[in-house]
C-alpha cells in the first residue's frame, strides 16, 4: 500500500502558536465541529477539556503529538480534503485557547487527488473517539 497522505497538516506559524499555548496550558488538542461560535473553525483546548465521543473522527496529529478531531457530520463533508490548520491575526468568537492572544486558528483545505483518495479509501475509515 502506498504512503497515505495526511488528512491534517499545520503551518509553521500555527506550530509556533501551538507550542506557545502548550507552554501556557499543557498538552493540547483540536476539535472542529461545524457547530457554534465561529462555525467550522478548529478550536484549541487543553487535552482532556473537550470530551471526544464516538461521533468524533481523528484526522491525525499536528505539531508533534497534538490530536485533531472533527465531528462525524463535518467529516462527511470534508473526507475528500486535506485540512491545514493555520493562524491569522484577529480575535475569533469562540472558546479556543488562542482567542485572548489576538490570533485565531483557521482551516484551509484542498481536495485529495484521485490517487490519494483511492489510497485513503483502501486504508479504511480513520479512528473514532470512544462512545
Amino acid at each position: 500500500m502506498p504512503d497515505l497522505p495526511p488528512r491534517v497538516l499545520s503551518t509553521p506559524q500555527a506550530d509556533a502558536w501551538i507550542a506557545r499555548l502548550g507552554a501556557m496550558h499543557g498538552p493540547l488538542m483540536f476539535h472542529q465541529s461545524g457547530g457554534c461560535c465561529d462555525g467550522s473553525v478548529p478550536m484549541c483546548y487543553p487535552r482532556g477539556e473537550f470530551k471526544v465521543g464516538g461521533q468524533d473522527v481523528l484526522l491525525g496529529h499536528i505539531a508533534g503529538d497534538v490530536p485533531v478531531w472533527i465531528g462525524a457530520a463535518q467529516f462527511e463533508y470534508w473526507r475528500h480534503t486535506q485540512v491545514t490548520i493555520d493562524v491569522a491575526p484577529g480575535r475569533g468568537a469562540g472558546m479556543s485557547l488562542e482567542t485572548p492572544e489576538g490570533v485565531r486558528f483557521l482551516a484551509h483545505s484542498r481536495l485529495f487527488s484521485d490517487a490519494e483518495a483511492t489510497a485513503l479509501a483502501a486504508a479504511g475509515e480513520p479512528p473514532r473517539g470512544q462512545s
